[in-house]
């Protein structure tokens, strides 16, 4: 008789809806997988602000956090938004709880990791609402826009389309994508503790989710 599995917890905080019930997702399908070596228990908030969240952890070693933030333009507002961000997250770390803050950002939005589930994403796109035809091209859909895209109903679909080798098809090609805006010399700018690119595409979501598929020997 096979042991009982232990559970590994993980700590996000997240700025939307989409990217939560993306996480619970996969912590269902994981510990569905009986190739698991473990369970996993996501703590995923919607929280903009790593620093309120933060304040609200109660932890009592230190404690991995993962913030995911989209950067979705170079307009002033949007630019200023992501910068207090990883301000946040710094201050986050200074508050003496053993919470170490690490940046899952995209660019331009989480709407990127999911189509790269399904297929390529090598070209920049001008506007967040010009993924939807990405998106309805690599999950089959008619969806009029990113609003009925992001209905719940209508992206747990999407979701219920994919398995876990897409996940990790996923972290491939996001890799790959990092490779390339390198390989074609832009610059990796450095802000605090964090680094990005301001050319899309690109993303370091892939980096705490191919952590979690190898901690499950899944990887």
């Amino acid at each position: 008789m096979a042991g009982r599995k232990s559970t590994k917890k993980y700590y996000f905080s997240v700025e939307g809806e989409t990217e939560q019930w993306y996480l619970k997702w996969l912590q269902d399908t994981i510990n569905l997988t009986e190739a698991s070596i473990c369970k996993v228990s996501f703590h995923c908030p919607v929280q903009k602000d790593p620093l309120k969240h933060a304040k609200s952890l109660v932890v009592t070693r230190k404690t991995e956090v993962y913030h995911f933030s989209d950067y979705e333009s170079d307009e002033p507002v949007h630019v200023q938004q992501f910068i207090k961000t990883m301000d946040n997250m710094k201050r986050a770390k200074e508050l003496g709880k053993q919470v170490n803050y690490r940046f899952g950002y995209s660019n331009l939005t989480f709407d990127l990791w999911i189509i790269l589930h399904k297929e390529d994403c090598n070209r920049s796109v001008s506007h967040r609402r010009n993924y939807i035809n990405l998106l309805n091209r690599a999950y089959q859909e008619s969806f009029e826009s990113m609003d009925e895209y992001k209905q719940e109903a209508n992206f747990k679909r999407c979701l219920g389309k994919l398995q876990l080798s897409n996940v990790i098809a996923a972290a491939n090609r996001a890799k790959n994508t990092m490779q390339r805006n390198q390989d074609n010399g832009y610059t990796l700018h450095h802000y605090r503790m964090y680094k990005y690119y301001k050319e899309n595409p690109s993303l370091t979501i892939w980096e705490p989710i191919e952590k979690i598929l190898k901690d499950c020997k899944l990887y």
